[in-house]
C-alpha cells in the first residue's frame, strides 16, 4: 500500500487530536448506519453462496413406511429407504451468470459498507471541528462581553462625573446586551453538536457532554497536505466502486436472461431399498434404482423471455448511467473541496491580520476614551469590529478544518481496497 493510501485510510490521525481519533474509531465500530450496512453485506454474501450451491447436484434422503390392506386380504407393510439426486447441467451458462451477478452484488454491498464508513468518519470529524469552533467562539464572546462590561462601568462613572452623556451609557448597555445575547445561542449550538457526536458514536444524546464540555484547543488541519490526486484515486471512492460493481451485476443478469431462453438439461436418479419388514430393510432388502435424463425447452411464452432480456438490458443501461454520474459527482466533490480549501486559507490569513489590528485598535480606543481624547462612538465601533473579526477567524478556521475533512472524504479516505478484500 502506498504512503498516500495510508494517509487516506486513517486521515483523521493527521489532525493530531487523540479525542477525535477515539470518536471516529468508536463510530466506525458501533454506529447504527455502519452496522446496518454490515448486515446488508452479510445478506449479499449469503445470497451469493445460495447461487454457488445451485451449481452442484442436489441429494436428498428419504425413509417411508406404508401399511395397506385390500378387501379379502390381510394387511401388509412396506418399508422403503433411499437417496434421490438431481443435477441441472448449466449448458448455456444461466446459473453461472446468476452466480456472477450475486458475486458482483456482494462486492457492491462491500463497497456500500465502505461508503457508509467514509461518510460516518467524515461526519464525526466535521461535527467535532464545528464543536471546537463553537467553543472557541463562545470564549471570544464571553471575553468581549467582559471587556464591554468593563467599558460600561467606566462610562457609568464618567456619566456620574459629568464627563459623558446618558447617550453614551445607553449605547454601552446596548452593546453589552447584544454581545451577551450571542452566548445562549452559542451554548445551544455547542450542546447540539455534543448530542450529534454522541448519536454518531452509538450513544444516547448527552452521553459525551462531560467529555466534550472542556473547551480544548481548536484542532489544526495539516498544512502539509501533499497527496497526489491522479484520476485513479477516484476509483478509491467506495461509491464509485459500488456503481462499477452494479454494472457488472447488471451485465451478468443480461447474460442470465439470454441463457434462460434456451433448453435446460437435467439428470436425476434414485437408489434405495424396499422390504416388507423393517428387519428385512436393514438386512439389505430389494434394491430399487432409477435414472432419468430430461430436456425441456420453451416452445411458446408469448415473448416473455425476450422481454425479460430487454428489461435486463435497460437495467444495465441504468447502471451504466449511474456509474457515469458517480464519476462526475466524485470529480465535482474533489474540485469543490480544493476550491473551498484554497479560498478559506486565503480568507483566514486576511482575517487574522484584521483581528490583530482590531485588537490593537480596541486597546488604543479604550485608553484614549479613558483619557477623554475620543468620544464613546469610536470605542463602540472598535469593540464591535474586534468581536466580529475574532468570531470570523474562529468560524473560518473551523471551516478550513471541515474543508480538509471533505477533501479526504471526496478522495474516498477512510477505506482501502486491500481492507475490503481482507474482510471477505
Amino acid at each position: 500500500m502506498s504512503e498516500a493510501a495510508i494517509s487516506l485510510a486513517e486521515w483523521w490521525q493527521r489532525f493530531n487530536d487523540p479525542l477525535l481519533t477515539e470518536l471516529v474509531t468508536q463510530a466506525l465500530q458501533v454506529n447504527t448506519t455502519v452496522r446496518a450496512a454490515q448486515a446488508a453485506l452479510l445478506q449479499a454474501r449469503a445470497l451469493r453462496d445460495v447461487k454457488a450451491a445451485g451449481l452442484l447436484p442436489t441429494v436428498t434422503g428419504s425413509v417411508s413406511a406404508q401399511r395397506s390392506q385390500s378387501e379379502g386380504s390381510d394387511a401388509g407393510n412396506t418399508f422403503r429407504a433411499g437417496f434421490d439426486a438431481s443435477w441441472e447441467i448449466d449448458v448455456f451458462g444461466a446459473r453461472h451468470s446468476a452466480l456472477n451477478a450475486s458475486e458482483a452484488d456482494a462486492r457492491a454491498a462491500a463497497a456500500t459498507l465502505a461508503d457508509a464508513q467514509v461518510s460516518i468518519a467524515a461526519e464525526v470529524a466535521v461535527t467535532y471541528t464545528e464543536l471546537r469552533g463553537l467553543q472557541a467562539r463562545l470564549i471570544i464572546a464571553r471575553n468581549n462581553l467582559a471587556s464591554q462590561t468593563e467599558t460600561q462601568q467606566i462610562t457609568d462613572w464618567r456619566v456620574q462625573a459629568g464627563l459623558a452623556s446618558s447617550l453614551d451609557l445607553e449605547q454601552a448597555r446596548s452593546a453589552s446586551a447584544q454581545t451577551g445575547a450571542l452566548i445562549p445561542a452559542l451554548e445551544t449550538s455547542v450542546a447540539q453538536a455534543q448530542n450529534s457526536l454522541a448519536v454518531l458514536t452509538g450513544q444516547a444524546p448527552g452521553a459525551l457532554r462531560a467529555t466534550l464540555s472542556a473547551s480544548g484547543p481548536s484542532i489544526q488541519a495539516p498544512m502539509d497536505l501533499a497527496i497526489s490526486f491522479p484520476a485513479q484515486t477516484l476509483r478509491q471512492r467506495p461509491d464509485v466502486r459500488a456503481a462499477e460493481h452494479r454494472v457488472s451485476a447488471a451485465l451478468a443478469r443480461v447474460a442470465q436472461a439470454d441463457a434462460e431462453r434456451y433448453p435446460t438439461f437435467q439428470i436425476s436418479g434414485s437408489l434405495g431399498l424396499s422390504a416388507l419388514t423393517l428387519t428385512g430393510l436393514t438386512a439389505g432388502g430389494a434394491a430399487v434404482n432409477a435414472l432419468l435424463a430430461s430436456i425441456s425447452a420453451p416452445l411458446f411464452d408469448g415473448g416473455a423471455a425476450r422481454a425479460q432480456v430487454r428489461a435486463q438490458e435497460a437495467g444495465l443501461e441504468q447502471e451504466r448511467v449511474g456509474y457515469q454520474a458517480a464519476v462526475l459527482t466524485a470529480l465535482k466533490d474533489v474540485e469543490d473541496s480544493l476550491v473551498a480549501l484554497q479560498g478559506d486559507r486565503e480568507r483566514l490569513i486576511l482575517l487574522q491580520v484584521a483581528a490583530e489590528a482590531a485588537a490593537n485598535a480596541d486597546l488604543l480606543a479604550r485608553q484614549r476614551y479613558e483619557s477623554g481624547l475620543i468620544d464613546f462612538r469610536s470605542v463602540l465601533e472598535t469593540q464591535r469590529t474586534l468581536l466580529l473579526t475574532q468570531d470570523a477567524v474562529e468560524s473560518t478556521r473551523a471551516s478550513l478544518n471541515s474543508d480538509h475533512v471533505r477533501l479526504y472524504k471526496a478522495l474516498g479516505g477512510g477505506w482501502t481496497r486491500e481492507a475490503d478484500h481482507a474482510s471477505r
